[in-house]
């Protein structure tokens, strides 16, 4: 699926739409129409989550509100804008209850983070596929922001160690959960499943595992295969996650404040 970039809009528009202040949104004459941008985004939310980015556009979110096209350009200038104005309605669901990220030991909090962005892209598949180089400053996206920098709040951490946990954090959720989403299309696209793809494949095992010509992968491959069989991508979230604590867990220990693995002063 090829990748759609927010910030493609126009910024002005954007950013008046994302914080629903449209210049003149209300002076509008003539009759009021029950369509308003909360309906549209929520619309083209729904189209996305069951048809993916490619069936986007701002003809086909018309259709599915049961309007002309034309419509909704004088709600929502253009699909840049639309883009911009659905990732910061999901965002905006992530953390519901906030005590998750702001209570407790400094690990649970961003094991609690790690896992609402883990189901938050299982929910919205074509959220992977939106590149946010120029992100929707909206409220959504700064809620989530809010929220996530609270989790390593209070460790004695600078503010710029603070931010590049919460994007490692982030950016290990979504390099991983974009497993579960390739597993799923492979199966789509070839029309076999993973264990028909590796028993049409067994009868090359020997070659590929050339105890010769790669030794280390000849004796890690199949014990690994036979223990984890095909490849698990929740398997390997919840492995790497746990490395990925233990890893803060150092920062954490030997930062400035010289704090305790449990975010509590020694």
């Amino acid at each position: 699926m090829a990748t759609e970039f927010t910030g493609t809009g126009d910024p002005a528009r954007s950013m008046a739409l994302l914080w629903r202040t449209p210049p003149g949104a209300d002076s509008r004459p003539g009759p009021k129409t029950t369509l308003d941008v909360d309906r549209i985004v929520a619309a083209a939310v729904a189209l996305a989550d069951a048809d993916g980015l490619s069936a986007l556009s701002m003809r086909r979110v018309a259709a599915e509100l049961g309007v002309a096209a034309m419509t909704l350009y004088t709600h929502v200038p253009g699909k840049g804008e639309l883009l911009d104005l659905m990732l910061d309605a999901v965002l905006g669901e992530l953390h519901p209850d906030e005590r998750l990220l702001t209570a407790g030991p400094w690990r649970a909090r961003l094991e609690a983070l790690a896992r609402a962005n883990w189901d938050f892209f299982l929910r919205h598949p074509w959220a992977l596929h939106v590149s946010t180089g120029r992100p929707p400053l909206g409220p959504g996206l700064m809620r989530k922001y809010e929220l996530e920098l609270r989790a390593v709040d209070g460790l004695g951490l600078p503010e710029v160690q603070m931010d590049l946990l919460v994007t490692l954090v982030n950016g290990f959720v979504r390099g991983t959960v974009g497993g579960v989403h390739e597993k799923a299309a492979a199966e789509r696209v070839t029309g076999i499943s993973e264990d028909q793809w590796w028993a049409a494949t067994e009868p090359y095992v020997a070659q590929v595992f050339d105890a010769e010509r790669f030794p280390t992968a000849a004796r890690v491959g199949p014990v690994a295969g036979e223990e984890l069989g095909a490849y698990d991508p929740r398997r390997s979230f919840e492995f790497g996650l746990a490395r990925l604590l233990d890893g803060i867990g150092v920062l954490v220990d030997t930062g400035p404040a010289g704090l305790s693995a449990g975010g509590t002063p020694t």
